[in-house]
């Protein structure tokens, strides 16, 4: 047996941020199969998303299996990054009121990691067998790991009924481990699970085009696009700003009306608001001093500096500097945002060295 905080301890480095234009959820990584695990309705029909870790940066990568029925998919790795190898545990010898973690790290949430007890071990919806536990799952979290008390995975956070109260399920790990198994000899092929017999379907062996050659279910290979993901309105024109200003929208989505880039060790955090019709680019500099001795002189200096600034607002969030800045969305043309989020990018870094240099702030800590 093994605490938690050792258990959460070694699955940090192993979880991944996963995010699409649609959404965000969570993945693990599986050093015997070489492969990140999620579920598929995180992936969202998606033949490449943007995944991100504690030991390397956002990239993008490719979706090369997806399986609806069991709401699986695999992704592939990042190169020369040394994850930590996870084990999967045995469901048969799983009992109700085993106590469970459940692991998760979406885009924009903080890592969780959360413990309680399995409350049912095989709990049938829609003819399957789902671990149903009582530890809380954020809906970011899905596709994270649920881990027993011996560091082994157990299941695949999958899904929560809503006005519940923590009722979360997990799909148990014989599913997984048979999807692998099944797929494994075929790894770096695109394939597809056909969801009425299970059939691995690929392209060298997919009835024209888009039936299962076993039973005729039609099935869609996890592909790339033909065609670029363009947003409209208002998000079509806060990403020809950032291609404009030589950012990668691609890696910058983090789902709906929402982008993270990075300028110097400065992060951007924008989102649009379609309710309140507002842009919100939040820089996220270092943080505050350890010791109270800068402190006035450092809050002296953002009143001073919020004097002299138009537009840009320094602020402070718990231990986190952040200059703001905020546009309301009639207001934005392609010019103004190139300007504006231009200084914003340009006095961040500028910011952080300085407040780092001169007030002995920390450098912020990443989630």
């Amino acid at each position: 047996m093994k605490t938690t905080v050792e258990i959460v301890d070694r699955y940090k480095d192993a979880i991944i941020q996963i995010a699409t234009q649609t959404g965000t959820g969570t993945g693990f990584y599986l050093k015997q199969f070489d492969m990140i695990v999620t579920n598929n309705h995180v992936v969202n029909g998606n033949g490449e998303v943007t995944i991100a870790g504690k030991q390397f940066d956002k990239r993008m990568s490719r979706v090369w299996y997806t399986d609806t029925k069991h709401d699986l998919a695999f992704i592939q790795p990042p190169e020369h990054t040394n994850l930590p190898d996870l084990h999967l545990g045995n469901y048969e010898v799983l009992k109700d009121g085993d106590p469970v973690i459940a692991i998760g790290h979406p885009f924009g949430l903080n890592y969780t990691a959360t413990s309680g007890v399995i409350s049912k071990v095989d709990r049938i919806r829609e003819g399957m067998k789902f671990i149903q536990i009582d530890a809380a799952i954020n809906p970011g979290n899905s596709g994270g790991p649920l881990v027993n008390m011996n560091g082994e995975v157990i299941g695949v956070n999958t899904f929560i009924i809503k006005g519940g109260d923590n009722l979360g399920f997990a799909l148990p790990v014989n599913y997984l481990r048979s999807a692998l198994q099944i797929y494994n000899p075929f790894k770096g092929k695109a394939g597809t699970r056909c969801p009425a017999c299970e059939f691995l379907v690929l392209a060298e062996n997919i009835d024209n085009g888009k039936y299962c050659p076993s039973c005729g279910t039609e099935v869609t290979l996890p592909q790339l696009p033909e065609e670029e993901y363009e947003p409209a309105g208002t998000p079509k024109l806060i990403e020809s700003i950032l291609k404009e200003l030589g950012k990668n929208v691609k890696l910058a989505r983090e789902g709906v009306n929402n982008w993270s880039v990075k300028e110097g060790s400065a992060k951007i955090n924008i989102r649009y608001n379609p309710e309140n019709f507002f842009v919100a680019a939040d820089a996220f500099l270092c943080q505050l001093p350890k010791e109270a001795g800068p402190i006035k002189a450092l809050y002296q200096y953002l009143l001073e500096e919020n004097y002299k600034n138009t537009g840009l607002i320094l602020s402070c969030y718990k231990e986190n500097i952040i200059l703001n800045l905020t546009i309301y969305d009639l207001d934005l043309t392609r010019e103004i945002g190139i300007e504006k989020l231009k200084m914003l990018f340009i006095k961040a870094d500028a910011y952080d060295d300085y407040l780092k240099t001169t007030f002995q702030c920390t450098e912020r800590i990443e989630e």
